[in-house]
């Protein structure tokens, strides 16, 4: 009974979701659905204790990132930088290549550690003008960008900074480049078939001749004719300055401070203010980043941004809350889930799996579906069981690396569903629903899923390490 609750509570967001209704109702109102059905009594404590706890806790973390994220691509699109990029590009490469050359965009932003949700802020005005240029439907863009931002530069390319390749580190004493030829061609095999098939997508698109599509919303400004845009490179200075300064921002900040744990007094405070620098810092870096990238970008196309600036600096703002509290509502919805007697029976049942390797995949992507977090699933799971994973790989003479890989690629499993936080950021900015797009979304879920089969069975077949 109490993991049917967890299912139905699970199913009952997911379906709200897919149907367009608002995860900032909808998760609360899951989650102590879930809790009434549980425990009545712990309604307004879970609420106010758990739910609200965490929801503040991932605002107070990330809510810079997603303003600075939607700022940046904001003054990006009203510079004329995206169209002088994409402009570019398809001269380049041909208006059929756009797709690819969004989802390379997506991967190096990813693989230099910017944040997957201010990657989508990023590319998104690029992506508009190259799929209009290039007659593509716009519903077809989220598939794209999730290919590029939350595949494999995100958990399987060795090396990435993102969360979900750093979590292992401190469960198996790897780093970052754990099993590197293991996650290189997990990676490839699931960037290949993801564009097979967004490919076969646009293909389709073009002999219907649907085009680009009408009456659409946040839609960047088309180009005005015989409007100049700046140089292509001056164009892509705040990209690469962005994405340079956020992995040199994270190793400097830290040495900068002099100390894992910095304190400061200030005569306001009755006791000094202790920050845990190396925590933070990767933070920092992303959003000093991207305040050199904003900053740039204004000098470099002050007379064009200046007059629009007061407009579209509010809309970037407005875009920014939403997406937050859109993220911060699943966070919250998770933390319950997590908390419930359903999901503690459910994970203990999942150790049953005997092959470690699929016990560890099943367990890490079945959590991160529940909850609808990459992170959410991969902390829950490796707190409660990597003392079990790490014996399992000493009798079973498998490398630590390998389960490091493994366990950061089947985070981005089935994270992904319909009430993923990313997911739902992703449509809010760019102006989609789930039943337009969702389809894409889920197709390069399943191919990343599958990527992580492929990849233990390739362990197992070659020895590959």
């Amino acid at each position: 009974m109490e993991i049917l609750v967890v299912l139905a509570a699970l199913a009952f967001l997911v379906l709200m979701a897919y149907r367009g209704f608002s995860v900032i109702i909808f998760a609360p109102l899951a989650a102590l659905a879930a809790v009434l059905l549980t425990e009545p009594a712990a309604i307004a404590p879970v609420y106010s204790a758990i739910f609200m706890d965490k929801m503040v806790v991932f605002i107070k973390s990330f809510f810079p990132v997603f303003l600075l994220g939607a700022l940046f691509g904001k003054v990006i699109e009203m510079s004329g930088n995206a169209r002088s990029i994409s402009s570019a590009v398809i001269r380049l490469v041909g208006d059929k290549r756009a797709m690819l050359v969004i989802v390379l965009v997506c991967a190096l932003l990813t693989y230099g550690g910017v944040s997957l949700n201010v990657v989508v802020f990023a590319v998104y005005p690029f992506a508009a003008e190259m799929f209009r240029q290039g007659h593509i439907p716009k519903r077809l863009i989220p598939g794209t960008i999730a290919l590029g931002a939350f595949t494999f530069t995100m958990d399987s390319f060795p090396g990435s900074p993102q969360v979900q390749n750093i979590i292992p580190t401190t469960f198996f004493k790897t780093d970052t480049w754990a099993a590197p030829w293991l996650g290189f061609i997990g990676g490839i095999a699931i960037f290949i078939t993801g564009m097979l098939y967004l490919e076969s997508r646009r293909r389709a698109a073009v002999a219907r001749q649907e085009g680009y599509g009408t009456g659409h919303i946040n839609e960047p400004a088309p180009i005005e004719h015989g409007e100049s845009m700046p140089h292509p490179l001056v164009a892509l200075l705040p990209l690469v300055l962005v994405c340079g300064l956020n992995y040199v921002f994270g190793k400097w900040i830290p040495v900068w401070y002099g100390a894992a744990q910095y304190q400061i007094g200030l005569a306001g405070l009755k006791a000094p203010l202790s920050v845990d620098v190396v925590q933070a810092a990767p933070v920092w870096g992303v959003e000093a980043a991207l305040l050199v990238g904003i900053v740039t970008v204004v000098v470099c196309n002050w007379r064009k941004i200046v007059v629009k600036f007061a407009e579209g600096s509010k809309q970037a703002v407005s875009g920014a809350m939403l997406a937050a509290m859109n993220s911060a509502s699943e966070f919250g919805f998770g933390a319950v889930v997590a908390a419930l007697p359903g999901f503690v029976i459910a994970a203990k049942a999942l150790q049953a799996i005997p092959n470690p390797l699929i016990n560890e995949a099943v367990s890490i992507t079945a959590l991160a579906a529940m909850t609808g977090s990459a992170i959410g699933g991969l902390s829950i799971a490796l707190g409660a069981m990597a003392d079990n994973f790490i014996a399992a790989a000493h009798a079973a003479h498998i490398p630590l690396e390998v389960f490091h890989r493994i366990a950061s690629m089947a985070s981005g499993g089935m994270d992904t569903l319909p009430h993923n936080g990313a997911v739902i950021t992703l449509l809010t900015v760019t102006g989609l629903s789930h039943r337009q797009s969702y389809k894409d979304i889920f197709a390069i879920t399943i191919i990343k899923t599958i990527a992580c089969g492929f990849a233990i069975a390739l362990f197992y077949t070659t020895g590959i390490v």
